[in-house]
């Protein structure tokens, strides 16, 4: 059964004439319609064009359609980069680069193309058009309440494909509906399109508008925005210049790619010099607001995913100095604390109110062991652990 569900998937497609290649654009809209929440497009050497849905891989298949070879990779990646140069050097320089690429009235994507066995490889993460208010993405509605901060750090984490860039433009969209301020976002690439509400919204890119996020976000300093967006924190100077900004009167919001609140304190601690860390604990202390973990995890019936959000919620306004470096960590290290909603026990909830399985659940889990101690009372957990 499980090779017939990744059976590849038949599209629509017109075959090019004679013998040449086809169409790019003609092959992206055949497999966005493939089947309904095509979430990535997938193109390597050797395999036929994939779709990736609810977490799974399928090929598609049509007319003209074969496993490609490195020349149509290539050809795919240049129809995608265009005339973007700063993305070519930048291609042939680091071996990767991200652009943006839109399909006016079908869909947007982010686009990474990469080297790997000195041929170009593609894959493009699908966009949608309309941006997601937080209901629609099933997240708590308590995550409302950061539009109306006016300063500190919210950080959206998770891993790959957990959905990060959607709960952050429904963050900004909120902001933007609610608030007369000045809004600048930073990304590589830009993914979702902000227009003007009551909010002014201009939107860089990393190698179309700047040539450095780093260069960026000093700029913005001297922009007069009220909230700026990063949409991924990845190295020391730019975290840096995260607090620097939300010490200066700024909202920030950003995502990093870790597991939970104490993973990411400890990511962003960690990337300084142990004699800077004592202060920059205590800097973090004072301007963290947010720390939303999330998850996407299959639904007991593989037809869709559900998020799964861990909340540290860090209220220090009325602390003084030791006392909120001492809360924060605390709390970090606590799991019954008040402000922290755990991933582990929004899973188990799941569980037991039949939305995903046992074996799922022990399989996203921060803490399998814990969880299955806590399961144990459940009817489902015997004959999943014994496969």
């Amino acid at each position: 059964m499980a090779a017939a569900s990744n059976a590849p998937i038949p599209v629509s497609l017109e075959p090019s004439k004679g013998s040449g290649p086809v169409d790019t654009h003609a092959l992206l809209a055949a497999m966005l319609h493939a089947r309904e929440h095509v979430s990535d497009l997938i193109f390597s050497p050797g395999r036929l064009p994939q779709v990736e849905i609810h977490g799974q891989l399928f090929s598609v298949e049509g007319p003209g359609l074969h496993p490609l070879s490195a020349d149509e990779t290539r050809r795919i990646a240049s129809d995608l980069i265009g005339e973007n140069k700063q993305a070519i050097a930048v291609l042939r320089e680091q071996g990767y680069c991200d652009v943006s690429h839109g399909m006016s009235g079908l869909a947007r994507f982010r686009v990474n193309v990469f080297i790997q066995r000195g041929s170009c490889a593609v894959v493009m993460r699908v966009i949608p058009t309309k941006i997601p208010d937080l209901a629609t993405l099933g997240l708590p509605s308590q995550l409302e309440e950061i539009s109306q901060f006016r300063d500190g750090i919210v950080l959206v984490t998770g891993p790959r494909g957990s959905g990060k860039s959607s709960t952050l433009a429904a963050l900004l969209d909120r902001i933007n509906q609610q608030r007369v301020c000045h809004i600048i976002t930073i990304e590589d690439p830009i993914e979702f399109l902000h227009n003007h509400k009551r909010a002014t919204v201009h939107q860089r890119e990393l190698h179309s508008d700047t040539p450095s996020i780093a260069l960026a976000l000093r700029a913005a300093l001297r922009q007069a925005p009220s909230v700026i967006l990063l949409g991924e924190t990845r190295e020391r100077e730019t975290m840096e210049l995260l607090l620097e900004a939300a010490e200066t009167g700024h909202l920030v919001l950003s995502s990093l790619n870790t597991m939970n609140a104490a993973q990411t304190v400890e990511r962003i601690v960690n990337s300084f010099s142990v004699s800077e860390q004592p202060a920059i604990r205590d800097r973090l202390a004072r301007t963290l607001r947010f720390v939303v973990s999330q998850r996407l995890i299959p639904r007991i019936d593989n037809l869709a995913r559900v998020p799964v959000v861990e909340i540290f919620n860090a209220p220090f306004q009325a602390l003084d100095g030791p006392q909120i470096r001492e809360v924060l960590f605390e709390n970090l290290r606590d799991s019954g604390s008040d402000g922290v909603t755990h991933i582990d026990a929004e899973i188990e909830k799941l569980v037991r109110t039949g939305v995903i399985d046992v074996k799922t659940a022990l399989t996203h889990a921060s803490d399998a062991r814990k969880l299955k101690k806590s399961l144990a009372d459940f009817k489902g957990l015997a004959s999943a652990a014994s496969n």
